[in-house]
């Protein structure tokens, strides 16, 4: 049997890409010498570069994930989507217990991108995507602040070379039971959020 389950296969790369720009906080993953670098970072699609585009990313230089974000060195971005615990006591007839979510994996090969100017510039592009209040804040490319900013700051690009979409959304249930499990996932998303900061902050 073929694993995933081709039914929990997203094959609209139309829609990769808008969990990847709703869900821009990505884990990126880099392997040297059996040795896993893993680091959290908000990450830009870029539809301009190559068959399936590029992501966006800036670093600290102080990172030691830095070493492998160049020199067309292999890495995998991994996107996260809403998820939640799917409880049989949901539908009328007793199913088993599971867990939906949204997954985007992408493999892409990482370069540097070169200079303060790009790097700031970069910068001020994901602000503006993520700005999306009626007042956003704009970033200043031209402030000494920023400048002096850029300079503990390293820009890539990774060009993504292949992509999968896991999307695991009870798609071999019938309409109505894809349906409440599309709710749950709404409802119990929003309800865990809040709970959980309440409890933290």
């Amino acid at each position: 049997m073929k694993y995933p389950p081709k039914h929990h296969q997203e094959t609209d790369f139309n829609n990769v890409v808008e969990t990847i720009k709703k869900y821009p906080l990505a884990t990126l993953i880099s392997a040297k010498d059996s040795k896993i670098f893993t680091t959290h970072i908000p990450l830009m699609y870029d539809a301009s570069c190559g068959e399936f585009g590029a992501l966006i990313g800036h670093i600290d230089k102080y990172n030691p994930h830095i070493e492998l974000l160049q020199d067309n060195i292999p890495a995998q971005a991994i996107f996260h989507g809403p998820d939640c615990y799917i409880s049989p006591n949901l539908y009328d007839k007793r199913l088993l217990p599971t867990w939906n979510y949204v997954k985007v994996h992408i493999a892409a090969t990482a370069t540097r991108i070169i200079g303060n100017d790009a790097i700031i510039s970069s910068i001020a592009s994901m602000t503006s995507f993520l700005e999306t209040t009626d007042d956003p804040y704009i970033l200043d490319e031209k402030s000494p602040k920023v400048q002096t900013l850029a300079d503990y700051i390293v820009g890539f690009k990774l060009e993504i070379t292949s992509w999968e979409g896991k999307f695991k959304l009870s798609q071999d249930k019938s309409a109505k039971d894809r349906n409440i499990a599309k709710e749950e996932l709404i409802q119990k998303s929003r309800q865990d959020v809040t709970t959980f900061l309440n409890n933290i902050i």
